[in-house]
This record gives structure tokens, C-alpha cells and sequence, in this order.
């Protein structure tokens, strides 16, 4: 007997519900509403979202592949605190790799991305949501980076970025923070518009250790 045609979702582009808790885990995470050293309750999550402990576990364990989450014996899933020294060797890795990019994507840009990169600066001054920020912050740095044609790489720079999207929340919700950023956006976009590559990349240096400078000055130290 032949099967009946069902009105079936594609369930091969539905995301599992482990999917959908990293999700939801990941964002409360980068909003700051778990502290570092946090113990993180599996058994709260799975009560929340009406599930059993194990897609909360799958998804704790993405989240620690990430840099987000690690595990501690007696203590379980906590929210990983990075140190001084962590955060700013990320900040340098930021540097090395986009500055490379950079170079590699200017040659390469057109009057598409102009025109994409100054739509995104506008929504970015325009926006009041803090976490929404950083999502056009990162769109922003995307859109100038794409055109190098280098997806490893922008997949390595995004994975960095994923891992100090918190502390980048904090840093443009301080005083001036957000004009800041869209005044040293505007000039490194004007500076690959004009085609003045040792420019836009010096501009570009001097943005992502502003952003380190700042966050050193407000965050608590730890070694």
C-alpha cells in the first residue's frame, strides 16, 4: 500500500529543542543575565521550557564548545569567566585577523557594500535596544569583511566575537559608547571608500583598542 500524501513539515530545516535552549541559553547569557561563576540549574531550564534534562544538557555542552559554559565537578554548568589576560589576547586576535581581512576586502568592495554597510550604520544609531547593538555592530564588521572572500575567516573572527559579544554589550551601553562606535564606523567606511587600505585598517586598530582601553577601565579585574 502506497504511504498517503501528509501535510508534513520539513523537519530537516526545524531546529531541535536543544537547538532552541542554546539559542535562548546563548542570549541570556551575552545579556548578562547569568553572572560568571554562576552555577547555571538544569533542572530550572528543563522546567521552564517543559522538557527533560537531557536536550538542556546537549545544549550546555554546544555552549561550552563555544567558550560560554564550563563544567565544574560538584558545581555543574557555570558561565565561564574570562580573565584579563584572555580578554585582551582576544582583542589582539580580533587585530590580527581583521586587519587581514580588511586588507583583503577593500580592493574587492563595491558601491553595493557602500551602500549595504551605510544602511546598517543608520539602523545602528537609530536603535535603542542595547542587544541589538552588538547585532548590528557584527553586521556592520561582516558586511565590510565579505568582500574579501574569505568565509573561514570570517567564521574564525565571528567565533571571537560570539565570545566577547557580552562584554561589547556593556562597552557601547557606557556613556557614549554608541556614538562612539558609529563615528569610528563611519570613518573606516570612508576610509574603504576611498580606497585607502593602510588608513581604514589603522582606523580599524584603533576602534577595536578603544573598545579594549574602555572595557579594562569599567570591568573588575581578575587574573
Amino acid at each position: 500500500m502506497n504511504l498517503p500524501k501528509l501535510n508534513a513539515p520539513d523537519l530537516g530545516n526545524t531546529p531541535s529543542t536543544s537547538e532552541i535552549i542554546t539559542r535562548h541559553l546563548r542570549d541570556a547569557i551575552v545579556a548578562g543575565h547569568f553572572a560568571e561563576d554562576e552555577p547555571i540549574r538544569q533542572d530550572d531550564i528543563a522546567r521552564q521550557f517543559n522538557v527533560s534534562k537531557i536536550p538542556v544538557r546537549e545544549a550546555l555542552k554546544r555552549l561550552e564548545a563555544e567558550g560560554l559554559v564550563m563544567f565544574q565537578r560538584n558545581r555543574g554548568a557555570m558561565v565561564t569567566r574570562v580573565s584579563d589576560a584572555e580578554l585582551a589576547q582576544m582583542f589582539e586576535v580580533r587585530m590580527l585577523l581583521e586587519d587581514k581581512i580588511l586588507r583583503l576586502a577593500i580592493p574587492n568592495m563595491t558601491e553595493e557594500t557602500f551602500a549595504r554597510a551605510e544602511r546598517i550604520c543608520q539602523e545602528f544609531i537609530g536603535e535603542d535596544d542595547v542587544g541589538r547593538w552588538a547585532e548590528l555592530n557584527w553586521e556592520l564588521h561582516s558586511c565590510l569583511y565579505e568582500p574579501a572572500q574569505r568565509p573561514f575567516l570570517v567564521s574564525l573572527i565571528r567565533s571571537v566575537n560570539d565570545k566577547l559579544e557580552r562584554y561589547l554589550r556593556m562597552q557601547m551601553s557606557l556613556s557614549a559608547g554608541k556614538e562612539r562606535a558609529d563615528h569610528e564606523h563611519r570613518e573606516i567606511l570612508a576610509a574603504c571608500r576611498a580606497g585607502d587600505v593602510d588608513l581604514a585598517v589603522k582606523l580599524l586598530d584603533e576602534h577595536i583598542a578603544g573598545v579594549c582601553t574602555t572595557l579594562f577601565e569599567h570591568l573588575p579585574h581578575t587574573h
